[in-house]
């Protein structure tokens, strides 16, 4: 009979505060440490007094700049995902000079030398108002041409151009452009540049733009170190598809003039900073980024007065004609 009363004490276990008594051992805060807010390293100092160094707030988008022996196979990788990442921020890419037909979009890219294409746009439609035809264009009086171009700078060099050009036409090719770059580098003030532009756009022909903010871009992204138009035409092209051409050029040149500016990239705004070399050339800060954007993704006006319908449904707006307040 001694043993029943240790099976009476049995269930008084339920109601131990034995466990209670277990946080006060100091080598057992496991429990407690789960409810214990993180501290970071920072914080830690501070308490301690010690000087932290501030830091801004980096961007949510880091970049892990690409090695500089990246293989062969690495870069084409890299170089096809950056434009289709650009294919999905500017889906709605165009050329952002206004033309009807090949002649008008000839003369227009030729107009686009060491101006903008706003500009261009701003001043063609006078001057196929008046000359719309390469016949009418050859046969001008150079003074009045001039005076129509005037606001597209050079306008002395550019009116020869134009007007040698529209001859070209009428005499070889029968007042037609020609579908084919070797007749169309022939034409004057006519580059690989310029005919490039018309057969991807006017013809459905790929090819690669190599402009200014083409070449700035390719660079950083280090897709070649080549500095001649030429070189990096044949660089860049080696890495797509030639049936990818046209677009990319669109792509490069959009995300040029918009964010990857050649002054103040706006990093901190970039859809592909992540794969980008030169990232924090810029300005990383996201809200001062923002404020560097241009055109529809900065909430302006767009180049063309007369865009594509797919670029006004995507909440682009044109640009107003010479001379609007």
């Amino acid at each position: 009979m001694t043993a029943s009363p240790a099976k009476k004490a049995a269930p008084a276990k339920k109601g131990t505060p034995a466990k209670k008594a277990v946080p006060a051992k100091s080598g057992t805060p496991a429990k407690k440490a789960l409810r214990v807010k993180k501290v970071t390293p920072a914080e830690k100092a501070v308490a301690s007094g010690k000087a932290v160094a501030v830091k801004k707030t980096a961007p949510v988008k880091v970049a892990v700049k690409p090695p500089k022996d990246e293989s062969r196979t690495a870069l084409v990788r890299r170089a096809r995902r950056i434009n289709r990442e650009l294919a999905e921020v500017y889906p709605y890419a165009h050329p952002e000079l206004d033309f009807e037909n090949p002649f008008q979009l000839l003369v227009a890219t030729v107009l686009s030398a060491q101006t903008t294409d706003l500009r261009v746009n701003q001043t063609t439609p006078a001057l196929f108002a008046r000359y719309p035809t390469p016949e009418e264009l050859a046969a001008a009086n150079p003074e009045e041409v001039e005076e129509i171009l005037r606001p597209c700078g050079f306008f002395r060099m550019k009116t020869k151009s134009v007007m040698g050009l529209s001859k070209a036409l009428v005499d070889d090719f029968g007042g037609e452009v020609p579908g084919r770059l070797e007749d169309l580098v022939k034409l004057p003030g006519v580059g690989r540049k310029t005919a490039f532009v018309v057969l991807g756009n006017a013809f459905g022909r790929p090819g690669i733009t190599v402009d200014t903010h083409f070449q700035r871009l390719v660079r950083r992204w280090r897709w070649t170190q080549e500095t001649d138009p030429d070189k990096i035409e044949a660089a860049v092209g080696a890495l797509f598809p030639k049936s990818e051409w046209t677009d990319l050029s669109h792509h490069v040149i959009w995300h040029g003039r918009r964010i990857c500016h050649a002054r103040k990239p706006a990093c901190g705004a970039c859809p592909i900073a992540p794969l980008c070399p030169a990232y924090g050339e810029g300005e990383s800060d996201p809200e001062k980024a923002q404020k560097l954007l241009k055109y529809e993704k900065g909430g302006f006006p767009g180049q063309r007065l007369k865009p594509p319908q797919a670029y006004l449904d995507a909440g682009g707006r044109p640009a107003p004609p010479l001379g609007a307040a």
